[in-house]
């Protein structure tokens, strides 16, 4: 019995005594590799098999959506890497299952080392590029939407584009409550769920609903202070909302993927960062005092920061899976406010380079 059919029988047997526990890649790799021990040939090509999200449809489906999976698994696997470790992956997969693939193309010769696999880098990418592009375009058409019912609705009531955008956001917070709290856990978006094409309107629906109804509660009533008085129209507020979580969001995800990392997106913290980031960085470099009305009161952007920043540490901070190896640091920087905020700093700079010029 080789190292792979010893793998693969493991996890067939973890895969039956408890099936909700293999539910998480990271889990799946972390017991794996306590499995290899000291063989350390291994170690890197089974990490990699264990972050593929098919290894997870692979595992908990059957029929024919097992064979699908399978079949794509394997032929990801024969491109990427050597003979010999195509055989030991294979048989895990084989063990695990309980069935094989290894008839569909005769195995393909050795290639040199530099060619075995391609950069992790480009492999990520085209992961999660569905998502970036579908995000990327639904953020045009919720623009365009906006701008619409702006003209239709909320011109004629006189509501400034923020007001609107914070009510929509409450609104929405609000319906995800009581018996259709599911919204909540659908709407979001997992580290497994980010490079996996059947998941990626999640990329859109993350931003409009947070899983945590504290933070929820908090950002919406940020929102209201900053966002209250815009004089944006309703359009262009929803379309810089969207862009801004888009970009947080995947840059979050990028840093999550890089070091295995297990999180949960959702809601509006990458844009509210970046606007309070925006309000600190312009107040530093025009050295001028930017502060905020809100019901009577002069709220300097330093007391956000400070309030928002502290509470997003205690959020961010702890690990969301017990079984992840990750620093303090590496889980901030995986987290959409942390970008929001630097973002909102380099717009700031590159605002005043623009008035200098």
């Amino acid at each position: 019995m080789g190292l792979g059919t010893t793998l693969g029988a493991q996890l067939r047997q973890w895969l039956t005594q408890d099936p909700t526990a293999l539910q998480n890649s990271r889990a799946i790799a972390n017991r794996l590799i306590d499995v290899l021990g000291a063989e350390d040939a291994l170690k890197g090509p089974v990490r990699d098999l264990a972050s593929q999200p098919l290894l997870l449809h692979v595992l908990h489906s059957r029929g024919a959506a097992q064979a699908t999976a399978l079949s794509t698994l394997t032929a990801h696997i024969r491109q990427t890497y050597a003979q010999a470790v195509q055989s030991e992956l294979m048989d895990l997969l084989e063990a695990a299952t309980g069935s094989a693939d290894r008839t569909d193309t005769p195995p393909e010769p050795a290639q040199p080392a530099t060619q075995t696999r391609r950069p992790q880098h480009q492999e990520e990418f085209e992961a999660l590029a569905p998502g970036l592009a579908l995000a990327a375009c639904g953020a045009l058409v919720l623009g365009w939407f906006a701008q619409e019912l702006d003209r239709l609705i909320f011109e004629g009531w006189g509501w400034s584009g923020g007001m609107v955008l914070v009510v929509s956001l409450g609104l929405l917070q609000a319906i995800s409550l009581g018996p259709t709290r599911w919204m909540r856990r659908q709407w979001s978006l997992t580290s497994e769920q980010s490079s996996n094409p059947r998941d990626v309107w999640r990329w859109i629906s993350q931003a409009w609903i947070h899983c945590n109804g504290l933070e929820a509660s908090l950002n919406l009533i940020l929102l209201l202070i900053i966002l209250g008085a815009s004089p944006l129209q309703l359009g262009d507020v929803v379309l810089r909302y969207s862009l801004t979580a888009l970009a947080c969001l995947s840059l979050s995800v990028v840093c999550a993927q890089r070091w295995r990392i297990s999180r949960i997106w959702s809601g509006a913290s990458g844009p509210l960062s970046a606007l309070i980031g925006l309000a600190c960085g312009s107040s530093l470099l025009h050295w001028k005092l930017h502060d905020f009305q809100a019901g009577g009161l002069s709220i300097p952007v330093w007391v956000l920061l400070l309030l928002y920043g502290s509470l997003q540490l205690g959020w961010q901070l702890p690990r969301q899976d017990p079984d992840e190896q990750s620093t303090p640091l590496q889980r901030l920087v995986s987290s959409s406010c942390s970008w929001g905020f630097l973002l909102g700093l380099l717009w700031a700079l590159i605002s005043r380079l623009g008035e200098l010029l």
